[in-house]
């Protein structure tokens, strides 16, 4: 579940991410009476298994948007997320974030799917080699899902050029690493173990992340927020809440 809005005294309008039809929107009827069978597994951080039937009426009328029928939790995140705040602004940068990549509804989006699923359940704890700071996940996350969208970070060459340098300017405008005959203003300088941060939360490789400083994991996100933000044209709503304690 990525999102919900209000729909006359008692129902919703509910945007998922769904396995094989990307985004789906649909009407939850009834969903906000206390009496409603499905109403708290609809919930943003919900993983559910759904199943639809085509409307007949209001919205639905026109075919554009199915109706809920039967909902069953799968996996739900929502109550342990919204019990930590740096957990839940981490998620609710990823939600919004796979609703802004996948734009266009019903297309397949297969492995942003899988992204997100992983990404909530990392959030949960479960990740390789011991849990990690929620940042830290976001930042993994981000980076993969805007490699899948086509873009991809330049970490290994010339973002300009394409020839091969140290790893030392960062530019989020030309696309990642630039060199120094290519560094346009305002590219900024990062350590090599920010470098190899970067490096290993874009490759998914969480038993090289285990040991790096405060100092590091803080430069590694700012160049990551920057990158993210120019590249999506407009800041995450939600990013700005983001909590990046440990």
């Amino acid at each position: 579940m990525l999102r919900t809005y209000k729909l006359g005294e008692a129902d919703r309008i509910v945007t998922l991410l769904t396995r094989y039809n990307g985004k789906v929107r649909a009407v939850a009827r009834g969903v906000r009476r206390t009496s409603s069978k499905f109403g708290g597994r609809l919930e943003p951080f919900s993983h559910v298994d759904v199943q639809f039937v085509r409307g007949r009426g209001g919205l639905a009328a026109s075919g554009r948007l199915d109706i809920v029928a039967q909902v069953e939790t799968v996996a739900g995140y929502s109550g342990p997320l919204r019990d930590d705040y740096p957990r839940f602004t981490a998620g609710q940068v990823m939600l919004e974030t796979a609703d802004r990549l996948v734009a266009e509804e019903g297309e397949p989006a297969l492995t942003q799917y899988r992204l997100l699923v992983g990404a909530l359940n990392a959030l949960g704890g479960a990740t390789v080699d011991g849990p990690r700071p929620p940042s830290m996940i976001l930042d993994s996350y981000l980076l993969r899902a805007l490699a899948l969208a086509g873009y991809k970070p330049s970490l290994t060459t010339c973002a300009r050029c394409g020839e091969a340098c140290a790893p030392q300017w960062f530019s989020a405008t030309a696309g990642g690493l630039v060199c120094g005959a290519c560094r346009p203003s305002g590219a900024t300088a990062l350590g090599a173990a920010t470098w190899r941060l970067l490096g290993a939360l874009l490759a998914g490789d969480w038993p090289a992340t285990g040991d790096v400083t405060a100092q590091t994991r803080d430069e590694a996100h700012t160049a990551v927020d920057a990158f993210v933000t120019w590249h999506l044209e407009h800041s995450l709503r939600s990013l700005p809440l983001l909590d990046t304690g440990s």
